[in-house]
């Protein structure tokens, strides 16, 4: 079964309601909500999309990361 998640979703709601997020986002190179208090901090405002713009990353390759652990990406 499929999982959906708002690209637009703050990052601790997504990971409160699903904490495999976590651990994708760690292995795409945000290793930053690791850090103790991070996610119950910056995480309430920052979502997905900012992560990805201020990363520089590819939203494709993002997608598809989360598509391999059984998550579909909504923008």
């Amino acid at each position: 079964m499929q999982k959906t998640l708002s690209i637009n979703e703050p990052i601790f709601d997504l990971v409160t309601r699903d904490p495999v997020v976590k651990d994708i986002m760690i292995e795409l190179g945000f290793q930053d909500i690791a850090k103790p208090g991070m996610l119950q901090t910056a995480g309430r405002f920052m979502t997905l999309a900012k992560g990805i713009k201020l990363k520089k990353m590819d939203i494709d390759s993002v997608k598809l990361a989360f598509q391999r652990h059984g998550f579909n990406i909504q923008e």
